[in-house]
C-alpha cells in the first residue's frame, strides 16, 4: 500500500487564504508608507564628493629597506626611531627613495610590500614621496571572496539570497541614508524609513514570501517604533548632544547642518535593526515549527513554549551587544583605566553615557520584540488550526509507519 504524506514547509499555514490576506494587509501598507517616505526624504542637494586639495597619491612596491642609525637629538627631546631609507618601485615604473616611516602608528614596511605614497611638491618643482599606508585591496577582496564562498557553501540558495540582502543593505545606506542626512533631512526619520526599506527587502528576499516572514516584519516594525521612541526619550533625559568624540566634533565643523543628536538616534535605530530581525524571524519560525510539530497546541501553549526559547535567545543576545560595544570601545576603556579615572566620572562622561544609552535602548527594543512577535505568530497559528485545535491530525498509518532511513537528511532538505 502506498501512503502519501503531506508535510508543510515552515511558514506555510493550514489556512492559506487567511495567511495571504494577512501578508497583504501588512505588506502593502508598509511598502506604500516606506516608498512615500523615501520619496519625500530623498536627497536632492547632498554635497558631492570632490577631489581633495591634499597631496596626490601614488602606489608602488617596496624594493628594499635600508635601516640606519638615528642622529642624536638635543637633551630633553624624544629620541628618533626607525631611521633609514626605503626604495619603492612605483606603478609607473619609476623607482624612488623615501625616508622610512617613523612615529606611533606608522606602517612597518618590508621588501615586497605594496604601499600607498603621498606625492609632495617642493618649492623648487621637485616631487618627494612619503609612505602613508599599506595597500589592502587584494587582501580584502580575497577575504570577501572567502566570506561569500563560506556563506554559499553552507547556506546554498539561502546563502545567495543573504548576500543579495547584504548588497541591498549597503546600497540603501550609501545611496539614501547617508546622502539624505548630509542633505539636512531629519536623521531619525531617514533612519526609520531606511531601516524599514532594508527590513522589507532583506527579510522577504532572504526568507521568502511566507506568513512566517510577514509576522517577523510586523514584529520588527513595532519594535523599531518602540526603539525610536525610547531612544528619543533617553537621549533627552540624559542630555546627550551626540558630539562625544573627535569624529563627531569634526563632523559638526565640516557639516554644520547635520543634527548631531538626531544622528545619534539614527545610529541607535539602525544598529538595533541588525539584531531585531534576527530575534523576530527566530520567534516567528519557532512558533510555526511548534504548530507543525503539535497541531493540538493552542495560543497559550504556543506562546508559552516559544517565549521560553525567546528568553534564552535574549539572554545570549544581550551579552553579545555588551561585548560588541566593549570591544569597539576597548582603547577608550584602557585610556580611562590608565588615567585612574573614578568609575562614577567614567560612566557619566558623554562618550560612555552615549554607549550605555545605546545598549540599554537597543536591549529594551529586543526584549519587547519577543512577546510582540511571539503573540502575533501564536495567534495566527491558533486561528489557522481551527476551532477544535486539531489541525492536520495524523492517520493511524502515518503513526505506525517506520522511521525514515535518514531523518537528519530529511530535516536539512526541508
Amino acid at each position: 500500500m502506498n501512503h502519501h504524506h503531506h508535510h508543510r514547509a515552515p511558514g506555510d499555514g493550514p489556512a492559506q487564504p487567511r495567511a495571504k490576506r494577512l501578508t497583504l494587509l501588512v505588506l502593502i501598507p508598509a511598502v506604500l508608507v516606506t516608498v512615500v517616505g523615501m520619496l519625500l526624504l530623498w536627497p536632492r542637494d547632498a554635497p558631492q564628493a570632490t577631489e581633495g586639495d591634499g597631496p596626490a597619491r601614488a602606489f608602488g612596491e617596496v624594493v628594499a629597506v635600508a635601516p640606519a642609525e638615528c642622529p642624536p637629538v638635543p637633551e630633553g627631546e624624544t629620541p628618533l626611531e626607525d631611521c633609514g631609507t626605503v626604495t619603492v618601485r612605483l606603478d609607473s615604473g619609476e623607482q624612488v627613495t623615501t625616508d622610512m616611516p617613523g612615529g606611533p602608528g606608522v606602517p612597518e614596511v618590508a621588501a615586497g610590500d605594496e604601499v600607498v605614497l603621498l606625492a609632495l611638491n617642493g618649492q623648487d618643482g621637485t616631487v618627494t614621496y612619503s609612505i602613508a599606508d599599506h595597500q589592502r585591496s587584494r587582501q580584502l577582496w580575497l577575504l570577501g571572496a572567502a566570506f561569500a564562498l563560506a556563506v554559499i557553501a553552507f547556506g546554498r540558495w539561502r546563502g545567495v539570497t543573504a548576500l543579495a540582502g547584504l548588497a541591498v543593505t549597503f546600497g540603501i545606506l550609501l545611496w539614501f541614508i547617508v546622502p539624505a542626512i548630509l542633505d539636512g533631512r531629519s536623521p531619525v526619520l531617514v533612519a526609520v524609513v531606511g531601516a524599514a526599506a532594508i527590513m522589507l527587502v532583506v527579510l522577504y528576499l532572504t526568507h521568502g514570501f511566507s506568513t512566517t516572514t510577514t509576522i517577523a516584519v510586523a514584529g520588527t516594525l513595532v519594535s523599531l517604533a518602540i526603539t525610536a521612541v525610547l531612544a528619543g526619550l533617553a537621549t533627552a533625559a540624559v542630555n546627550l548632544s551626540g558630539v562625544a568624540d573627535e569624529t563627531s566634533n569634526y563632523l559638526t565643523i565640516t557639516q554644520g547642518d547635520v543634527n548631531m543628536q538626531g544622528l545619534l538616534l539614527a545610529g541607535i535605530v539602525i544598529g538595533s535593526l541588525g539584531v531585531l530581525d534576527d530575534v523576530t524571524v527566530t520567534q516567528s519560525a519557532t512558533v510555526t515549527e511548534l504548530a507543525v510539530a503539535n497541531p493540538a497546541y493552542r495560543f497559550r501553549q504556543l506562546y508559552g513554549a516559544a517565549t521560553r526559547i525567546g528568553r534564552a535567545h535574549i539572554a545570549s543576545v544581550i551579552n553579545t551587544i555588551v561585548l560588541a560595544y566593549a570591544g569597539a570601545s576597548l582603547p577608550l576603556m584602557l585610556l580611562f583605566a590608565a588615567g585612574n579615572t573614578p568609575v562614577g566620572e567614567l560612566l557619566t562622561s558623554q562618550l560612555i553615557a552615549q554607549e550605555l544609552v545605546r545598549s540599554a535602548v537597543g536591549t529594551i527594543g529586543l526584549v519587547a520584540a519577543v512577546p510582540i512577535t511571539t503573540a502575533l505568530a501564536a495567534y495566527l497559528a491558533a486561528r489557522s488550526a481551527g476551532p477544535a485545535g486539531g489541525g492536520a491530525v495524523p492517520t493511524v498509518e502515518e503513526v505506525r509507519r517506520p522511521p525514515e532511513e535518514d531523518p537528519w537528511a530529511a530535516f536539512v532538505d526541508r
